[in-house]
């Protein structure tokens, strides 16, 4: 149980710090997608000893292809992340998140057969509440409005994407091992932010050119902090229920608003902080079921 919470703790400090990092690199001037394909490529790098120790002859087309399917997912829902980070508020994108419980509750119904209860619809009702004041809607409506701020667009794609991830990271889990399936997210994460590169005109020298000596610890400090999130992530998955385990993520949003707002002298906090928390009274209930 210890060790359980500690992975817990780390997840939920390490997901906003890394926000951090990749807002304060694409404020640099680097194309979002680079910083998500360096992010993975160190991570990559980092995996290359740990993956020659494995057997990988043994696992079966099944693994394969949900290893294909969640590296895809993974570097299209993060290059969608920090593209979000770019142009908005880190107090605003990262409680947007907290709508994730509500994709893999969905998502884990047809994927893992998870059906939600009462509790976890009511908690559902308490996250959109919280979002009202976290977007900072007004009278003209909810879809008018995020549909003007392309930062929003943008963050709900990563989250929607990155959500039904977690449902494929799951099976890999079951069908491998924690380390194993740690090893296969930056593998072929690094792989698929590689292609995503030249699809959408980037250039490699060009960007390399622009990554300053500067930005060095930043691109460290990012990997690390990613690798953190994404290794205490793996390990809770493989002993709690998916869509519980990403509300409990959500105790996060507490920390990107005031990061937002200590770092980037993010604005109206004190709205974003009681929309926030709404949002976490939601998640909890959501855990509450499990």
């Amino acid at each position: 149980m210890t060790s359980l919470l500690l992975a817990l703790f780390a997840r939920i400090i390490a997901n906003p710090f890394s926000n951090v990092f990749q807002k304060k690199l694409t404020l640099a001037g680097l194309h979002p997608l680079w910083v998500n394909f360096a992010t993975f490529f160190l991570l990559a790098c980092a995996c290359v000893l740990p993956a020659l120790s494995v057997n990988w002859s043994a696992f079966p087309a099944a693994f394969w292809l949900n290893c294909v399917i969640a590296g895809t997912l993974s570097a299209s829902g993060n290059g969608f992340l920090v593209k979000a980070l770019q142009q908005g508020d880190l107090s605003v994108l990262g409680p947007i998140n907290s709508y994730k419980p509500v994709v893999s509750l969905i998502g884990g119904i047809f994927l893992l057969g998870e059906l939600p209860e009462a509790e976890a619809l009511a908690g559902i009702a308490l996250i959109v509440a919280g979002s009202y004041f976290v977007l900072d809607i007004k009278q003209a409506g909810v879809t008018v409005k995020i549909g003007r701020r392309p930062e929003v667009v943008y963050r709900m794609a990563a989250m929607v994407l990155t959500a039904i991830e977690a449902l494929f990271i799951k099976k890999i889990i079951v069908q491998s091992s924690v380390p194993v399936s740690f090893i296969v997210w930056c593998g072929f994460g690094a792989l698929f932010s590689a292609i995503l590169l030249p699809v959408f005109g980037i250039r490699f020298t060009a960007q390399l050119r622009k990554s300053r000596p500067s930005n060095v610890r930043l691109f460290v400090a990012l990997a690390a902090t990613v690798g953190l999130m994404q290794a205490t992530t793996n390990y809770v998955f493989a002993r709690m229920n998916v869509s519980y385990t990403l509300a409990l993520f959500q105790l996060s949003a507490m920390v990107s608003v005031v990061l937002g707002w200590k770092i980037f002298h993010e604005k109206n906090i004190r709205r974003k902080l009681g929309g926030a928390a709404l949002m976490m009274a939601g998640a909890i209930l959501i855990i509450l079921t499990n």
